[in-house]
């Protein structure tokens, strides 16, 4: 699955859009965890517990978001965002959130291809 932050994907082209999706994730804080990073918030510098925490949502939020995008037939997600906010005092929300499309690689010679794209026609990935 192709992820990216653009609204488009440079030597593909968009054949269909499949519309918005998603991953979503609330999480409660580690109590331990939390009253740890407290104390290191005292000093400066990372949290290494809260760090830990949001890295896994978003890996985890990324994935609920492939498979829905997989479910409507996608093989790519465009113009991903992610947004997180606090709810209450010890729940983080995380969201992960982009268009489901399917692209097809430019073959080399057309207007548009680029070395990728034109190296995938002559080599589609083995599912």
């Amino acid at each position: 699955m192709i992820i990216v932050t653009t609204n488009d994907l440079p030597g593909y082209r968009i054949d269909a859009v499949f519309g918005e999706v998603m991953g979503l994730t609330v999480r409660s804080r580690h109590l331990g965890a939390q009253f740890t990073a407290s104390f290191r918030a005292m000093g400066g510098g990372e949290l290494p517990e809260m760090t830990r925490a949001l890295y896994e949502s978003r890996q985890e939020v990324v994935a609920r978001m492939v498979t829905e995008a997989e479910q409507k037939g996608a093989n790519a997600i465009v113009a991903t965002r992610f947004d997180t906010s606090e709810m209450g005092q010890t729940w983080t929300e995380v969201c992960a959130y982009g268009t489901a499309v399917f692209a097809i690689p430019i073959p080399e010679g057309q207007p548009g291809a680029t070395g990728q794209s034109a190296y995938l026609t002559k080599h589609p990935p083995v599912p």
